[in-house]
């Protein structure tokens, strides 16, 4: 078996997943193929995960490799998790554009403009990736990590020929930390029930019970609004009582999905919510800052020493190379009305199996309408980002952020053309996009 990994560079995320593997007995033997565009980064991330293997007493050969379709040859599994364009310059001009024009944002990775720009640069850089796994590893399960997730996933499952979906760890935590705020992880986490779907980052717990199907939203409600939440979930408690359901993804991420928490002419908003505005751009800085220490310690057994993790990504691989069948969640389009109440174009946040025979994903019942109708405020954003890559017309990328919920609420019609206009030339510039008209 063969695990290859394409934006290793990210060194951190690729000890987590594929230390899980390393860690996964039943696995035995298997090959890890690591390849970066950047060689001090791929470097680094060689040294840690074998040396991570070598502390576990692991099983897995490792090799590096710059040359992307030399690492892909005969993979049985491709992890995605690249970050196109970095912190500097792509990250800077996702930012610090809009932000001329007074639009504020907290991650940009997802929606609004910083997610409609990075997810074109990032499906430029899919395309090759796409066409080599189509050549050299034609049957391989594809994992995406790499956000905007729907955009991500959605371009691969209707453009290319690649087995893939997309994971995301916010279904995981969702359940634990809604249970831990109220009060109540102890008394029901082990035995709770519960439902979610809907779209990445913006899923929804629609159903939570006891074990013997008793709601336990009702009590969850009333804790909240007595017990209060921390400061960084208050965007989230505020959607719950709103609409009545909690959202998998952080405040952080949801307060710049919806129009109600970021508004310039409203500045006490967003400091009542406690919502941290570049947010992503002061998380790089200390990234790069913390990276600098860390990459001097790479041997050191604070560094290898490894426990699993909650991602899927293992289980996946065990699953699919065992054919022991796994339930997880990811994103798959919604061709077959796997949310009935949402676009058949659109890619959905579902339940899914994984066995020897692939991905299956599990069909749902209707989201609450209110839940889908804020669903497709998102889905719009992604569908016309789709649209502009296959059109490549600069329209396109204007109606996209046209009608994303925050750009909207926040800019007019000539400030997004002109923004947008500014973002295309400085990522045209650096040859991160193609030509568009």
């Amino acid at each position: 078996m063969k695990i290859c990994f394409i934006g290793a560079g990210s060194t951190v995320f690729a000890k987590n997943l594929l230390g899980d593997c390393i860690l996964n007995p039943n696995l035995g033997e298997f090959e890890i193929a690591l390849h970066d565009i950047d060689a001090r980064r791929l470097s680094e991330s060689f040294k840690l995960i074998s040396a991570v293997n070598k502390y576990h007493n692991g099983k897995a050969k490792i090799s590096v490799h710059v040359d992307r379709k030399e690492a892909l040859e005969g993979a049985d599994f491709v992890i995605n998790a690249i970050q196109v364009g970095g912190y500097k310059p792509c990250t800077v001009y996702d930012f610090k554009i809009p932000a001329k024009y007074g639009l504020k944002q907290t991650i940009g990775d997802t929606l609004g403009i910083g997610g409609i720009m990075r997810g074109l640069r990032t499906i430029n850089a899919l395309e090759g990736i796409a066409k080599d796994i189509e050549e050299v590893c034609p049957k391989a399960l594809f994992l995406n990590y790499t956000n905007p997730m729907a955009i991500v996933t959605g371009y691969l499952q209707k453009h290319t020929k690649v087995n893939a979906t997309g994971l995301c760890h916010s279904v995981q935590a969702c359940v634990p930390t809604l249970l831990d705020i109220v009060g109540l992880k102890g008394q029901y986490l082990d035995e709770c029930r519960w439902q979610i779907y809907g779209i990445n980052h913006q899923a929804w717990l629609v159903e939570i019970t006891d074990k013997d199907g008793n709601d336990l939203y009702p009590e969850i409600k009333r804790r909240s609004l007595a017990k209060g939440c921390p400061k960084t979930d208050l965007v989230r408690r505020e959607l719950m009582h709103t609409f009545g359901y909690y959202v998998t993804e952080s405040s952080e991420h949801n307060a710049e999905y919806t129009p109600y928490f970021i508004k310039d002419l409203y500045p006490g908003l967003y400091r009542k919510y406690k919502v941290p505005i570049n947010e992503y751009p002061r998380r790089c800085r200390w990234q790069i800052r913390d990276w600098r220490k860390k990459a001097r310690m790479l041997d050191k057994p604070d560094m290898v020493k490894h426990t699993l993790t909650n991602e899927y990504g293992s289980r996946i691989i065990e699953a699919a190379t065992l054919n022991k069948p796994y339930i997880f969640h990811g994103s798959f389009l919604n061709t077959q009305l796997l949310i009935p109440n949402l676009p058949p174009e659109a890619c959905v946040e579902v339940p899914a199996v994984v066995d020897a025979k692939g991905f299956h994903p599990v069909k749902c019942a209707r989201l609450p309408e209110q839940c889908a109708a804020l669903n497709r405020t998102n889905i719009n954003v992604q569908l016309l980002t789709l649209k502009a890559w296959e059109t490549r017309k600069l329209d396109d990328i204007v109606m996209a952020a046209a009608l994303d919920p925050h750009t909207a609420c926040e800019l007019s019609l000539d400030d997004i053309k002109e923004m947008v206009k500014k973002l295309y030339k400085a990522h045209r510039k650096g040859g991160w996009l193609p030509d568009f008209d």
